[in-house]
């Protein structure tokens, strides 16, 4: 394998390009070979899938550019799939409508701190887009449509 990282590799087993790492591997699961994907600097890979046998039923099928641009892709999917998730855990919000007829968007943000694990639950004007209310909540706070209205009736939770 080459040693110069920002030069391409395209070699039966190990493609790097494009900041991309594929590398066919021996599936230890079974007899067959997998894929593996991994952006590069990150830790592990993004994809991990089956791999298809050679025509001698013994060896890997190697790597080509048309499959290595079909796994980035997916690879790609998948970490964007996983990024999604990941902001709809940390980031909630509801619209209700208050004791006034106004549109109020209550939003839940959690603050990511391993000492001290919080959310910011604030309520905004859904026209003018104007905070009414906001306060330091647990970041197991459960945003419902009941904790909503309670939360901009009265201000606290």
């Amino acid at each position: 394998m080459n040693a110069d990282p920002e030069e391409d590799v395209c070699e039966d087993r190990y493609w790097k390009k494009s900041g991309w790492i594929a590398r066919v591997i021996k599936n230890e699961d079974d007899e067959g070979w997998a894929v593996e994907m991994t952006r590069l600097g990150d830790p592990e890979p993004a994809l991990v899938g089956p791999w298809t046998m050679g025509r001698d039923k013994k060896n890997p099928k190697p790597l080509d550019a048309n499959a290595f641009a079909t796994l980035t892709k997916t690879a790609r999917e998948v970490l964007l799939r996983h990024e999604q998730a990941e902001h709809a855990r940390l980031h909630k919000s509801r619209t209700i409508t208050d004791d006034a007829e106004r549109r109020v968007r209550v939003c839940f943000d959690v603050v990511q701190d391993e000492d001290d694990p919080h959310a910011i639950l604030a309520a905004f004007d859904d026209l003018s887009g104007e905070e009414i209310v906001s306060q330091r909540v647990q970041a197991t706070f459960t945003l419902s449509e009941a904790s909503a209205q309670r939360f901009v009736r009265t201000g606290k939770i």
